[in-house]
């Protein structure tokens, strides 16, 4: 991966399978993951406003560049239902070399290097 920037795994919920299904469309039509799934339901156990809580989620895990997670956490914010979304985004330490480019080269703007 030389030269290529730092490959993440961003975890996002969402409250229904369809609002998952759509949000992680999103992201890949724009170039802002290169893979996203969708898996669920999950249950959720918080707090939240001072109560505890407990929902029923639909888990999004997106493979995508560093150098893009700023602007995946922006359209997350703008089009996702909750207040706070949950958008947690750890690095790959490793994996299949051709993968991970295969996840910078889909994140790029313009679809080139």
């Amino acid at each position: 991966m030389s030269g290529s920037p730092q490959v993440l795994r961003v975890e996002i919920t969402v409250d229904s399978r369809e609002g998952a299904d759509r949000l992680a469309a999103s992201m890949v039509e724009r170039r802002l993951a290169a893979c996203a799934q969708v898996g669920g339901p999950i249950t959720s156990h918080y707090r939240w406003e001072g109560e505890n809580q407990r929902d029923e989620e639909w888990m999004i895990v997106a493979k995508t560049a560093a150098d893009r997670l700023d602007d995946l956490v922006g359209h997350v914010v703008a089009e996702h239902p909750y207040d706070v979304p949950e958008v947690v985004a750890v690095p790959v330490a490793g994996g299949n070399p051709a993968y991970l480019e295969w996840v910078c080269d889909e994140t790029r703007r313009d679809g080139a290097e």
